[in-house]
């Protein structure tokens, strides 16, 4: 099984990457987790990628296809979160995936409000030592700003205030909405409610995977 979670920041896609991937023996494969982990590493491609976040611009869709293909296993089914985010990267995974002789099981679309989104970043913490993810009112931890974990302190990140997720909704809708249609022509669209619960999200996406027709292709 191979799937890619699509949907604007703080609708809880790399939540269900986690649950999808351990339910269903999925590598999860985030963007994100990857570019600042080769950059911590200090790794040629991570260089490469650093260059362009002291920038503050965005990394060209060359160096992130050359990152998806670092890390999608041949053997393996994954959960790929954080990519594609327009239409040119989507069909570079297309072609990715064929040289891996692989094709997507399913798109999974994340409806969600804005409203929704601004009232969860803004309540999310997280964990300065081990990255967990808290929210001061959905998923509080047992003491106050301290991790359940590993006892490390939770932060507020400093791109969770309204303006900026208003100004990342904003890009969400100007790049990525095109690839709910260019997935939909295709047959692979599933759309799922993601304003409910996590675990009544991945009960949604479970179903509505178990009745796909899995003979599909991207």
């Amino acid at each position: 099984m191979n799937l890619v979670l699509l949907g604007a920041p703080g609708s809880g896609k790399g939540t269900q990457a986690e649950i999808l991937a351990r339910n269903f023996s999925l590598r999860p494969v985030s963007v994100g987790d990857i570019l600042r982990e080769e950059v911590k590493k200090n790794s040629s491609l991570g260089q490469e990628v650093n260059v362009y976040m002291q920038k503050g611009v965005l990394v060209p869709d060359e160096i992130i296809g050359k990152v998806i293909e670092l890390y999608l296993d041949r053997s393996k089914g994954f959960v790929l979160d954080g990519f594609p985010r327009n239409l040119a990267q989507a069909k570079m995974l297309g072609d990715i995936l064929t040289d891996l002789n692989k094709r997507l099981t399913a798109v999974i679309y994340f409806d969600i409000s804005r409203e929704k989104i601004i009232e969860r970043l803004s309540g999310r913490r997280i964990c300065k030592k081990c990255g967990a993810i808290y929210h001061i009112k959905n998923m509080p931890p047992q003491k106050e700003g301290m991790c359940d974990r590993c006892g490390g302190e939770l932060v507020r990140r400093s791109d969770d205030n309204e303006e900026t997720i208003n100004k990342r909704w904003e890009v969400f809708w100007q790049l990525s909405a095109p690839l709910i249609d260019y997935y939909k022509d295709k047959g692979l669209l599933l759309t799922v409610d993601a304003s409910k619960e996590k675990e009544a999200v991945f009960d949604e996406i479970a179903a509505k995977i178990k009745e796909y027709d899995k003979d599909k292709v991207a």
